[in-house]
C-alpha cells in the first residue's frame, strides 16, 4: 500500500546542513500496524510528516497505490490528507472553543458534509470510542485520555487508510495510555486501517504487527 523509496530529509539553518532521513527504504501492507522507534532526533516525526504529505522530502519517492504523492500540486495532496489519512498527535490539537462533537465533525464539514449529517457521523464514532456522555464537553472539561479518545474519533471519522499517530500516549499515564493503545488498535483492526505510530512506549510498539529503528536517520535493526 505504501512504498518509501530512498527518502531524506535535509534541513537547511543558517548554512548548516541536517541530514534527518538518510534514504529510508520501506513497504507497509494495508491493514498492517507499524511502530517507529528510536530516540529523539532520529527522523520518527519527520518521517510520519513525510507519509501525511505535511512535509516535503529532499529526495526519494512516497508512493500510495502505486502513485507517487509527491509528484501531485498542492490541491490534491490536500485532498489526499483529507480523505485518505487520520491524524493523531501527542498534544491533541483540538479546538478549545468547540466541543467535543464539533471537533469530531471538523473534517467531514470540511468535505462538504452537511451540519447534520457530520454531527450524526461525529456522534456516531465518539460512541465508538466511550464518549457519548462527552458530546457537548469542551477539551478543558475533559481528561487526557477523554482529550485524546477524542482526538481518535476525528482522525477516524471519514474511515481513512491509514491513520499517523506520533507520541499518542506520550502524555499519558501508563493505566490511560494502555486504554488509547488498546482502542487505537482495535479502531485499527475493525476498520482494515493501516496505523503507523511513532513511539517511545515499548509496550505500545509489542502491541503492533511490526516496528521498526530509526536510528542517525536510517532504519536499523531492533
Amino acid at each position: 500500500m505504501i512504498e518509501i523509496h530512498q527518502l531524506t530529509k535535509t534541513f537547511v539553518k543558517d548554512d548548516n546542513r541536517i541530514e534527518v532521513l538518510k534514504g529510508i527504504d520501506c513497504s507497509i501492507e494495508r491493514g498492517e500496524s507499524l511502530a517507529i522507534l528510536g530516540a529523539s532526533g532520529t527522523g520518527k516525526t519527520t518521517l510520519l510528516q513525510i507519509l501525511g504529505a505535511l512535509d516535503h522530502p529532499t529526495s526519494g519517492r512516497v508512493l500510495f497505490d502505486g502513485a507517487d504523492i509527491f509528484e501531485w500540486d498542492e490541491s490534491r495532496r490536500a485532498e489526499f490528507r483529507n480523505k485518505k489519512i487520520g491524524f493523531v498527535f501527542q498534544f491533541h490539537h483540538l479546538l478549545p472553543e468547540f466541543t467535543a462533537l464539533e471537533n469530531v465533525a471538523m473534517p467531514a464539514l470540511i468535505q462538504g458534509m452537511s451540519k447534520g449529517d457530520a454531527y450524526r457521523k461525529a456522534e456516531i464514532v465518539l460512541t465508538e470510542v466511550g464518549l457519548d456522555d462527552r458530546l457537548t464537553h469542551k477539551p478543558g472539561e475533559l481528561s487526557g485520555g477523554e482529550q485524546q479518545r477524542v482526538a481518535i474519533a476525528r482522525a477516524m471519522l471519514m474511515n481513512p487508510d491509514v491513520i499517523l499517530a506520533d507520541e499518542p500516549t506520550g502524555n499519558l499515564d501508563v493505566k490511560t495510555g494502555g486504554k488509547v493503545q488498546d482502542l487505537l488498535l482495535a479502531l485499527g483492526k475493525a476498520q482494515n486501517t493501516t496505523l503507523i505510530v511513532v513511539t517511545h512506549n515499548k509496550l505500545l510498539a509489542d502491541g503492533m504487527s511490526r516496528a521498526i529503528n530509526l536510528k542517525e536517520g536510517k532504519i536499523c535493526d531492533l
